[in-house]
Formats: C-alpha cells, structure tokens, sequence
C-alpha cells in the first residue's frame, strides 16, 4: 500500500550524490524490499534517468529513504542490490521519482540502450575533440556520418524496448534500422563515387574487386524488386 508523504526534506537532495550524467532510458524493474513491520514489498517501477552508480525510478507505492532495495532489470533478468537516495518531488510536493545508488555500481545493469547513450556522448565529446585538433574536413565529415549511424540505431534500440513494454510489434523499430542502413549506403555510394572520380580509388585498392561484385549483386537484386513492383524507370527517371 502506499504510505503517506513525509514532509518536504531539503535535506534529502542533499543525499544525492550525482556522480556521474544521468542518461534518458526507458527501463522496467522489479523493487523488492521489507517494510517497517518487515513484510516484504515488490513494486513495478520504470527506471527513466541512469548512470553507472544508479538512476531515478518512478514508481506507484515507494519504500522510505535509507532503505535497501533489489533491483531486476525486466529485460536481462539481472538483479542488483541499491538504496534509497531520495524522493525527487515536483514544486507542490508530489514524489515525481525515486532516487537509488546501486551498491555496486554497474554499467550493465540498465541494459544496451544505457551503454549506447553513453556511448554517444563520449563520441561527441572525441568528434569536439577532433574539431579542435584541426583534422582533416573529410575525415570528420566521415566520423560524423558514422556517429549518426550508431545514434539513429541507439534510438531504434530504444524504440524497440518501448514498443516491447506496451505489448507491440517491432516492425516500426526494424523499419526505422533499414531505412537507416538503405540511406547509410547511398551515403557511401556517393563518397566513393567521388573517390573515384578523383582518383583516389583505383584497381590497386585494397578491396575494390570484393567491393565490385558486391554493388554488381546488390544492383541485380534491387532491380527484381523495383520491376516487380513497377517502380524500377520511375526511380531512374527521377535520379
């Protein structure tokens, strides 16, 4: 049951001790621990803002701060031991989250779409790096291009997880990954045309005959799908 809200404790944030950046995840969990009379309690919560050493919960009923809590990550079955920070509330009072520090911090705990979100930011900070370093423009451009790869597939992995919470399919998320992977190929395709035109790429690059027969096949299999479905010279047309 849901017990009653203690008083607003400025105190309490001050427990709080961030670590490290929060990152945005939608993560389900199981919260297990023991009340004052010592009866066991579990609640469903969705961790919603993570770092290694913990995360923000939002969750109906809330165990009180101090307490010692398990943790299981719905997806990967991996539990964890944590305690109660902090109860995060809005400026009239209402608890908006629970704040927890893993015992043992982790960046496994909270799953791939965490680790991606890291991930990304550590890329940012290289690609400001580079910036800076003065690299070459080409290069950054093609160290851009890839990091927005791994961002776009990091938000299809995490669309994927919400359409999997609420019971859905995952065609939206898949077709996301392949319209994504359709526009990184014209990308390259174009690059290296212009390699090429430049003779920077010839016969005697590495991988250019295994590069040939694989645009040859790919060429040969877009066009029994674009016949088939009568858009082949239309598409031609337009290019």
């Amino acid at each position: 049951m849901k017990r009653e809200i203690p008083p607003h404790n400025p105190d309490l944030a001050k427990a709080e001790r961030r670590k490290s950046k929060r990152f945005p995840v939608v993560v389900p969990v199981e919260v297990v621990w023991r009340g004052p009379d010592g009866v066991s309690v579990k609640e469903e919560a969705l961790a919603k803002q993570v770092n290694a050493q913990g995360g923000l919960l939002q969750m109906k009923a809330y165990p009180e701060v101090g307490t010692r809590v398990e943790l299981t990550n719905f997806l990967s079955a991996e539990a964890a031991q944590a305690r109660v920070l902090a109860l995060r509330r809005s400026k009239e009072g209402a608890v908006l989250g629970v704040a927890v520090e893993l015992v043992v911090p982790s960046e496994a705990f909270w799953g791939v779409n965490f680790q991606l979100k890291k991930t990304n930011a550590q890329l940012f900070k290289l690609e400001q790096a580079l910036l800076s370093g003065g690299v070459d423009l080409r290069v950054l451009r093609d160290f851009r291009d890839a990091v927005d790869y791994v961002r776009t597939t990091a938000g299809a992995v995490q669309k994927w997880q919400e359409l999997q919470l609420q019971g859905r399919g995952a065609d939206q998320a898949r077709s996301l990954l392949l319209g994504e992977r359709i526009r990184h190929t014209a990308f390259l395709s174009e690059e290296l045309a212009a390699d090429l035109d430049s003779g920077e790429v010839n016969l005697g690059t590495k991988g250019i005959a295994e590069l040939y027969r694989a645009v040859e096949k790919l060429y040969q299999r877009l066009g029994v799908v674009l016949e088939h479905r009568g858009t082949k010279y239309q598409l031609a047309r337009k290019t």
